[in-house]
């Protein structure tokens, strides 16, 4: 447990740039003044989940592995770190949702749990929502770069290239598409929502570590 504990301390240590970066964008992004809907800044938040499993995997990894730390704590540490940062992100947009946005009383200001739909269900549960997608979006991050060494991780690119090409012009298979970040994203159903998102987050945890155990140095 201490070695895990070690690993989530490094891994947060390390992502220092992505806490900076993100708060000076928080802090700086601002809307036109001229705009009727403005941005709220707590959206700029989720940019630390998407730079967070760059450093970890592409940083912490060989880093960790070279320093003797066994394969299973680096995992385990890494899902408690994206957890520990999935929690952080979602209370600081909820508050700057309920704290900051409100403030702004000559524009309508646009979050994306609104956008989302989780405020629907209250703020407790919005919280959770916000958090456990943003647990799957690091998780899904973490897995495909860990591929990319592979010829299964090129393939899994050209995949995701092509249905994004692919089902994007052509409207049945638009409408699948959009029905899937509908269930992943713009869910307001929040048990349906928790439960996609726990499911999801879980199997793509089992296929990161089967690539982890096929991973060398």
């Amino acid at each position: 447990m201490k070695s895990v504990f070690a690993v989530v301390k490094r891994m947060l240590s390390s992502n220092i740039v992505t806490f900076i970066v993100t708060a000076a964008i928080v802090f700086c992004a601002i809307t036109s003044g001229d705009s009727e809907v403005a941005l709220s800044n707590g959206n700029y938040t989720w940019l630390a989940a998407a730079m967070a499993p760059f450093f970890i995997v592409c940083y912490d990894c060989k880093k960790l592995m070279y320093l003797g730390t066994d394969k299973k704590d680096y995992y385990i540490g890494s899902l408690v770190t994206y957890g520990i940062l999935a929690v952080l992100i979602s209370l600081v947009n909820t508050l700057i949702h309920l704290l900051i946005d409100p403030l702004n009383h000559s524009q309508t200001v646009v979050n994306l749990m609104e956008v989302c739909g989780w405020t629907d269900n209250g703020i407790i549960i919005a919280f959770l929502q916000q958090a456990l997608f943003l647990v799957l979006v690091m998780i899904f991050l973490h897995v495909l770069l860990s591929m990319q060494p592979y010829w299964y991780g090129w393939l899994a690119d050209v995949m995701l290239v092509s249905v994004i090409c692919i089902f994007t012009p052509i409207a049945p298979l638009r409408q699948v598409l959009s029905k899937f970040f509908g269930a992943v994203m713009f869910n307001s159903n929040a048990l349906l929502h928790i439960a996609i998102c726990a499911i999801m987050s879980l199997l793509l945890a089992a296929a990161g570590l089967a690539v982890l155990k096929r991973k060398t140095l």
